[in-house]
C-alpha cells in the first residue's frame, strides 16, 4: 500500500510463493525422466537379451532334448518293415495319442476295448479351430472311420467278410494298413517318404504329413510336443535300427 497525494492506493502484491508453475514443470519433467528410464531398460533389455541368445537357445535345446530323453514311445505291434518307416510311425503316435495304451486310445483321451473294427464314436472337441465339431479319430494313428474305411479297402491285409467287408481294428492292423500307406508313393503324390527319410530329410517328410495329422506341424493344432518331434524321430530311429541289426536292408 501507497499513499499519493495523501490518498491510499492499494496494488495487488504478487504471491512470489505461488507453486503452480513449478509443479507442472516438476510433474513434466518426472515424465520426462521415466520415459527416459523406459527407454534405457529396453534398450539393456534387448543389449541383455542379444549377449544371451547363444545361452537362451542352448537352454531352448536342452529343455528339448530332455524331453525327447524321457520320452518314452511304444513299439510297434507288427514286425518287419523298413527301420526309418517304423522310427516314423512311432513318431506320429508320440504326437497324436500319447497313451499307455494307444492302440485303444480315443480323440480326448478316453479308452476302448472293442477293436474289432474302427470305433466310430464322434466325441466333441472342445478346444481349438474345430471346437463344437466331432471327431471320431481313435486308435494309435488317431484314424477318422472315413480315413480308416478308404485306407483299410486299400491295404488291410486280412479283412473278412462277404456281403459286407470288415476290417479289424486290431494293433497290429493298425500298424500295417498305415506302413503300406506311409510306403506307397503314389498316396503321396509321387513322394517317396521312405527315401526322404533314408537322406535325412525329416522336416520335409513332417511338413508333407502335417495336412493328414496336423499335430507334426505346419498345421493348425500343434501340441506341446511337437517341436520335439524331429528328435523324438531321431531317438525312435536309433531304437529300430539297432532292434533290426544286420537284418536291415532297404527294401
Amino acid at each position: 500500500m501507497l499513499k499519493k497525494g495523501g490518498v491510499k492506493i492499494n496494488y495487488p502484491m504478487t504471491n512470489l510463493t505461488d507453486s503452480r508453475p513449478n509443479k507442472i514443470f516438476m510433474i513434466s519433467s518426472n515424465i520426462l525422466k521415466t520415459f527416459i528410464l523406459i527407454l534405457i531398460l529396453l534398450g539393456i533389455g534387448r543389449v541383455l537379451i542379444r549377449e544371451r541368445e547363444p545361452q537362451l537357445r542352448r537352454a531352448g535345446q536342452q529343455i528339448i532334448s530332455n524331453i525327447t530323453q524321457n520320452y518314452d514311445v511304444k513299439p510297434l505291434e507288427m514286425d518287419g518293415g523298413n527301420p526309418y518307416i517304423r522310427a516314423l510311425m512311432r513318431t506320429i503316435s508320440a504326437s497324436e495319442a500319447n497313451s499307455d495304451r494307444p492302440y485303444h486310445i480315443l480323440y480326448g483321451g478316453r479308452h476302448i476295448e472293442n477293436l474289432r473294427q474302427h470305433p466310430n464314436q464322434c466325441v466333441t472337441i472342445a478346444n481349438g479351430p474345430n471346437r463344437g465339431r466331432c471327431s471320431t479319430a481313435a486308435g494309435r494313428y488317431q484314424f477318422l472311420n472315413t480315413t480308416w474305411a478308404e485306407k483299410a479297402a486299400l491295404y488291410h491285409p486280412e479283412p473278412s467278410g462277404f456281403l459286407r467287408i470288415n476290417y479289424s481294428f486290431e494293433p497290429i492292423y493298425q500298424d500295417k494298413v498305415l506302413y503300406s500307406w506311409l510306403r506307397d508313393t503314389n498316396a503321396w503324390g509321387g513322394r517317396d517318404i521312405t527315401k526322404l527319410l533314408e537322406q535325412g530329410q525329416v522336416d520335409t517328410v513332417l511338413e508333407l504329413l502335417s495336412p493328414t495329422w496336423t499335430s507334426l506341424g505346419y498345421g493348425i493344432e500343434t501340441n506341446s510336443i511337437t517341436r520335439s518331434l524331429p528328435n523324438i524321430y531321431k531317438k525312435m530311429l536309433e531304437e529300430e535300427l539297432m532292434n533290426a541289426g544286420s537284418s536291415y536292408f532297404i527294401d
